[in-house]
């Protein structure tokens, strides 16, 4: 006889949601703004095909074989849906392009959107299918770190970055293999089971276990927990309640002095869509920098700012924020590479953030000389907003400064949907070409009109 266990509020709640969320219709602003997620992610798979941590995910995955359901994107590679959420989340994460949700701390869409494609084109699912359950990623992955009080549970040495977003790409996935309520559950204790990942993430120079850290590896879990309960496979019924429950494994209480807070994965389910909540990147760099660029730029297009005319920059942002970005050996997290990039170019491109032969050239490191980074007690109070300060010295004795409280990009200061299509286009153009580059940014704003997932194949391949 079957032993009955108990469900708790949460778990019954969140399941039922989960369960029947391809049913239920999103708000127009949140279709909208789904899609301008989906379209920044597959522009930075597109962008990350040719990029370290893309091409190593690529050829290791055309090593697996397997059967033919989903594609590997920015190449002719067709295998199953758990390796393609590998090669993509990896692909999407290969750069610092990506979107990112600053009170989870987290980089939902490079696990959630990969996931999604993989199990949308598995089961021959249709746009807004794809659409709501991507939303639905966002919405679990996210308040699943947020549930374990975020930046505490980083600092207590765990990674948030993938542990949200494999919630997240499981949500997603079992929603579109058609999971009911009672697999739902047990989704969820095998994603459970899966959670892993260490913060020493940052100590990674060349951004390759990054992405699998971020992208890859949560995406091929939470593929794998769907694919495997909608095989039949059964589990613990509340992984998030009783003994030796999620919750109480994850308890840094001891440490942070906070314990978790269960009833969190189901705040204002169904009223708050975290996708909302969510940035996208205007700049193709660290999420740290964008905000002294931001603020960089606005001070050199208003006083006509000549890198000759600087004598010396002062940048600040939240310690851990500059910590992550001082002196770093890739351009694209290096804030001071970045900020000289911005003050001789007068703008920073995708192709000046990946131009490593610039961390050489002696004009870049005559500038780089005079800028300094700094951790302000200030803008780490302000997390999770993002803030930076660029305090400019120039040789005629003006000082000038800006402060940046949201950056373009952020739920704050959203970007429109030509601004999202500027930057995507721009690129995915180089590899796949403008023409096909602006069908597939157009078949995006469009999803409604797709049929089968499958159908974007043909653009998606390079």
């Amino acid at each position: 006889m079957k032993k009955t266990t108990e469900i708790s509020p949460v778990m019954r709640e969140l399941a039922m949601y989960m369960s029947r969320a391809l049913r239920k219709p999103l708000p127009k602003p949140v279709v909208e703004k789904t899609k301008h997620h989906v379209l920044d992610t597959i522009a930075a798979m597109v962008s990350g095909s040719r990029l370290l941590p893309g091409r190593k995910a690529i050829s290791y995955v055309k090593t697996l074989g397997g059967t033919k359901e989903a594609c590997v994107i920015g190449s002719k590679l067709v295998t199953t849906a758990q390796h393609a959420a590998l090669a993509n989340g990896m692909l999407a994460h290969a750069d610092e392009t990506d979107d990112s949700h600053a009170a989870s701390l987290t980089h939902p869409g490079c696990a959630i959107v990969p996931a999604a494609l993989a199990m949308a084109e598995r089961e021959k699912r249709n746009g807004t299918q794809f659409l709501r359950a991507v939303a639905l990623g966002y919405d679990v992955g996210s308040r699943l770190t947020m549930a374990l009080h975020a930046y505490d549970f980083r600092e207590a040495g765990h990674s948030t970055h993938s542990f949200g977003p494999m919630f997240g790409a499981a949500a997603a996935a079992g929603a579109l293999a058609g999971l009911n309520y009672d697999q739902t559950r047990h989704l969820l204790s095998y994603t459970a089971q899966q959670t892993s990942g260490v913060s020493c993430w940052m100590r990674d120079e060349e951004h390759v276990e990054k992405a699998f850290d971020f992208g890859g590896m949560p995406a091929r879990n939470g593929v794998a927990a769907a694919a495997m309960v909608a095989h039949g496979f059964t589990g613990v019924e509340d992984v998030f309640s009783g003994e030796r429950n999620f919750f109480v494994a994850y308890d840094e209480t001891r440490r942070i002095g906070k314990a978790p807070l269960p009833e969190r994965l189901i705040q204002a389910l169904g009223a708050v869509y975290e996708i909302m909540n969510t940035n996208i990147k205007r700049w193709s760099v660290g999420s740290p920098i964008q905000a002294p660029l931001d603020a960089l730029l606005e001070l050199i297009r208003t006083h006509g700012i000549k890198p000759e005319q600087v004598e010396k920059l002062v940048v600040r942002v939240a310690h851990q924020g500059a910590n992550t970005t001082d002196n770093r050996h890739m351009p694209d997290i290096c804030m001071q590479h970045m900020c000289a990039v911005m003050l001789i170019d007068g703008i920073v491109t995708f192709e000046s953030a990946h131009d490593e032969k610039r961390m050489k050239d002696r004009r870049v490191l005559a500038l780089r000389s005079r800028i300094e980074l700094y951790g302000d007690d200030e803008l780490t109070r302000a997390i999770p907003s993002r803030q930076g300060i660029v305090e400019l010295k120039l040789k005629d004795g003006r000082e000038l400064r800006n402060h940046v409280t949201a950056v373009r990009g952020t739920a704050q200061n959203p970007m429109t949907r030509p601004e999202v299509d500027e930057k995507c286009f721009h690129l995915m153009a180089p590899i796949l070409g403008k023409p096909r580059a602006r069908r597939l940014c157009d078949a995006v704003w469009d999803l409604e009109r797709v049929s089968n997932m499958r159908n974007l194949r043909p653009l998606l391949s390079a």
